[in-house]
């Protein structure tokens, strides 16, 4: 039987090509018959070489970017659309990729996988006459927010961009309490960003499925609603997709972390980490600090500082002591370490770890949800006040710090969180009767039943490469 290729598109940038490879692991893992192609677009920023596959089904290609005609008349893109034109000006070289398989005697094209933000290649996909696919790498609560206020646009005619400071709550199928509008993602708030985000959400009803990274057993009530939709295509709840690797593979630095760890009394530390793009002021810094003392748990945090130029990824301190309160290292230096750059997922498995302050970016929700750490929930951007909103309200999984903190690239937060208000949600959220830990541990155990055979992540895989194979032209 000849072999079925798929073509899978991540957006730049290493945390959504990892999750692409799991994904690509994943899928042919599942099916002999199948070889997965992803194509790589580079930043121009990032020199580090496309990384090799061990699987020798899974093949990744750099690919080509066409520059723009230096013909002295080109306009400044903005931020927000600056991303869609880089994806664009990669398409005549995946087009020669697609047409390099689509002629291949060995294997058919069986279709495109593209990220969330590459939705402009379902064109290609048309093109060549073979289904595309959405890889929707945030939850399925989530995804029927975009569905629910696109609709509000093209079909209703509401400028989203009016929900901004007001105080209207929203009924949103995916979500079973009422959605309040002061936690939508910022992008919506604004009418170029706000057309950009929901574009997107209308390209995806012309896919011919949605793979969602995120399991039943977690979002019931949310996947039974877009289940039951009628208007958007096939939904695939195959997670939790994680990057977990060895936990025991460390340098001499997290070797140091571990170690720590080690001499601590289990569910005794409270772990804070804000993601890879996680930075705060030096006022908020201190409040943090002010915060632990008051609290009185161990703790062990990651404090970056950002860089001046918001794209790149944050770097360590040099010197803690120039950021932190004065005398708090030597004040807490039997209860706390005060680290850098973390081994999350380390981290997070460890007997000692009993609560995790996080900016709920969807991969850390996933990773505390598998290790089953109860989180404090501290948003800063993109979709993380939504992912907050659902832990905390729909879930019972988090306590709530700041639901609506908002700290964007572009700008300073106005608004500092006080000592007071942080270690009050500490303190919830390392309280043993709160309920949340024991509600954490039971869906712990449902996220690992979901992906083992019988479980029902393991069963809507099997349908979506039923689909796929189904499907080849």
């Amino acid at each position: 039987m000849k072999k079925a290729e798929l073509v899978v598109i991540p957006i730049p940038g290493v945390g959504h090509l990892t999750s692409t490879l799991e994904v690509s692991k994943l899928l042919t893992s599942r099916s002999d018959r199948l070889s997965v192609t992803v194509l790589v677009m580079k930043p121009p920023t990032d020199q580090k070489a496309v990384p090799e596959s061990s699987d020798p089904r899974i093949r990744l290609i750099e690919c080509r970017r066409e520059e723009p005609p230096q013909d002295g008349n080109s306009t400044a893109v903005s931020p927000r659309l600056a991303l869609f034109e880089f994806i664009d000006s990669h398409r005549a070289h995946m087009r020669e990729i697609l047409q390099e398989i689509r002629t291949s005697e060995t294997a058919d094209l069986a279709g495109i996988v593209i990220d969330m933000f590459c939705t402009s290649t379902i064109d290609l996909a048309d093109e060549f006459g073979v289904p595309s696919y959405l890889y929707y790498t945030s939850g399925a609560a989530m995804l029927g927010l975009v569905f629910h206020l696109q609709s509000l646009r093209d079909d209703f005619g509401v400028d989203v961009t009016e929900f901004k400071d007001s105080n209207e709550e929203l009924a949103v199928s995916t979500y079973m309490n009422p959605f309040p509008a002061r936690v939508l993602p910022s992008g919506v708030f604004n009418k170029e960003g706000c057309d950009v985000f929901l574009n997107q959400g209308r390209r995806y009803r012309e896919t011919k499925g949605l793979i969602i990274n995120t399991f039943q057993e977690l979002e019931f009530h949310a996947i039974q609603a877009l289940l039951n939709d009628g208007k958007i295509p096939p939904v695939y709840p195959i997670g939790p997709i994680l990057k977990l690797g060895n936990i025991s593979d460390h340098n001499p630095e997290s070797d140091m972390i571990l170690k720590w760890l080690d001499l601590q009394p289990d569910s005794s530390v409270v772990f804070l980490c804000f993601g890879s793009m996680g930075t705060f002021s030096e006022e908020q810094v201190q409040q943090i600090a002010y915060a632990l003392e008051k609290a009185g748990c161990r703790f062990l945090w990651s404090l970056r500082k950002a860089k001046t130029d918001f794209l790149e990824l944050p770097e360590d301190y040099e010197n803690l002591e120039e950021v932190l309160p004065e005398g708090f290292l030597q004040r807490t230096a039997d209860v706390g370490r005060v680290i850098g750059w973390a081994p999350q997922v380390a981290i997070l498995s460890h007997t000692a770890v009993g609560g995790f302050v996080s900016h709920c970016g969807w991969n850390s929700t996933l990773e505390s949800i598998w290790c089953g750490v109860p989180l404090a929930t501290w948003p800063l951007y993109a979709e993380q006040q939504t992912n907050s909103f659902l832990l905390v309200k729909d879930l019972g999984l988090a306590v709530e710090i700041k639901m609506d903190y908002r700290r964007e690239f572009e700008i300073e937060p106005t608004e500092i969180v006080s000592a007071d208000v942080i270690a009050d949600g500490i303190k919830k959220l390392m309280d043993p009767g709160n309920g949340i830990r024991e509600k954490m541990k039971e869906v712990k155990e449902k996220s690992k039943l979901a992906l083992g055979e019988g479980g029902s992540s393991s069963a809507y895989l099997k349908s979506f490469l039923d689909n796929v194979i189904d499907s080849i032209p």
